[in-house]
């Protein structure tokens, strides 16, 4: 009876990924939420320093990046990963992102959040509320670099919600530019650096463009990377994996050859057939929309369209929604927006031009 559930498990999803060594595993496509692989993917687990993912973004969408601080004493609290920098050492907010995300450094993590927030305890109810807002049900933050606290407590998520937080980070143009860096350097005041990226996939593989890298002697390793071929673009997450780096690489080329993304909306091609409600004006998206797909997934997609009954609009307004369905599950929603052919100019403007024409 085993044997037989787990034949039918295998079918629901087309994979042949090899024995994987992690705890907790998701695969997602970062464009769609559709996730493709998955492995007890809401067990609250230690995340150590994948942590940084959110400090992260938060930094990036709370302060100047290109703000110069000077180091202050509180990063003496600091242990165990670190880019070593010294009190009274000036460096950019950008630049400590980098040592942060790069190098894992816990003493750029705490310098971060004292800037952002002015203290621990202040950035981590910004996590906490930022967490909610994601949709990260099952998380909660006690600190910004991951690490335990003194009496053992330390931040919890899942792989769902880490997939989560990565798909709402990567959507920052900033933040993908420092995930996906291979190596930095920066010249301070005291000395000069230069951090190579921890992430081996990053290195190593062709189609990688980003992760983060965390392990403490409770958490174990966790690990979170990004994937991008042709359209198809993924992040894996494994929780408790002595494993990570073979496990990421073994999901990504399984993925890969099993889906192919999908052009299901092109927005220089867009048309709604038998669409009479705003015949006279132009009706666009804007950005092509692909999907995830397996070959014999192709025949269950299909659109809904539902376009609002506005009686007055202008140009570039929002005009309805593009909904995009595998069988009977959702799996995006798009804006649709209108160009409208129709002039809205005043009475005045309408007889200047009449003046002008005789």
């Amino acid at each position: 009876m085993k044997k037989l559930f787990i034949y039918l498990y295998l079918l629901l999803i087309p994979l042949s990924v090899k024995a994987l060594s992690a705890s907790s595993v998701i695969a997602m496509d970062l464009n769609t939420s559709r996730i493709l692989y998955e492995q007890n993917i809401n067990e609250k687990k230690l995340i150590a320093s994948t942590t940084k993912i959110m400090t992260a973004i938060i930094t990036i969408e709370n302060i100047d990046i290109n703000k110069v601080i000077t180091i202050k004493d509180n990063v003496l609290k600091a242990y165990g990963s670190a880019i070593y920098i010294e009190v009274g050492e000036k460096l950019t907010i950008k630049d400590l992102l980098y040592g942060l995300l790069l190098r894992s450094g816990n003493d750029a993590a705490i310098a971060l959040a004292y800037e952002v927030a002015g203290s621990m305890e202040n950035f981590a109810s910004l996590m906490n509320s930022y967490a909610q807002k994601i949709g990260m049900t099952n998380t909660y933050f006690y600190n910004a670099h991951g690490l335990e606290e003194k009496d053992g407590s330390g931040n919890i998520s899942t792989a769902l919600d880490m997939a989560l937080l990565t798909k709402y980070a990567y959507q920052n143009k900033i933040f993908r530019e420092i995930f996906g860096t291979k190596k930095y350097t920066v010249k301070t005041n005291y000395k000069t650096y230069s951090w190579t990226n921890k992430n081996k996939l990053l290195h190593s593989y062709e189609y990688a463009t980003g992760g983060k890298t965390g392990f403490t002697q409770k958490a174990r390793r966790t690990l979170v990377t990004t994937a991008s071929k042709n359209h198809l673009d993924l992040v894996v997450v494994t929780l408790n994996d002595p494993n990570d780096f073979a496990d990421h690489l073994s999901i990504y080329e399984t993925i890969y050859k099993n889906y192919q993304a999908f052009l299901i909306l092109d927005k220089n091609n867009f048309k709604i057939k038998k669409e009479t409600k705003y015949k006279d004006d132009t009706l666009y998206i804007k950005e092509d929309v692909y999907v995830p797909i397996t070959k014999k997934e192709k025949k269950n997609l299909h659109i809904k369209y539902e376009l609002y009954n506005l009686k007055k609009y202008q140009n570039n307004d929002l005009i309805g929604k593009a909904k995009i369905y595998l069988k009977d599950n959702l799996i995006k929603e798009i804006n649709i927006y209108i160009k409208t052919e129709k002039e809205n100019i005043s009475f005045w403007q309408k007889l200047i031009k009449k003046v002008k024409f005789w």
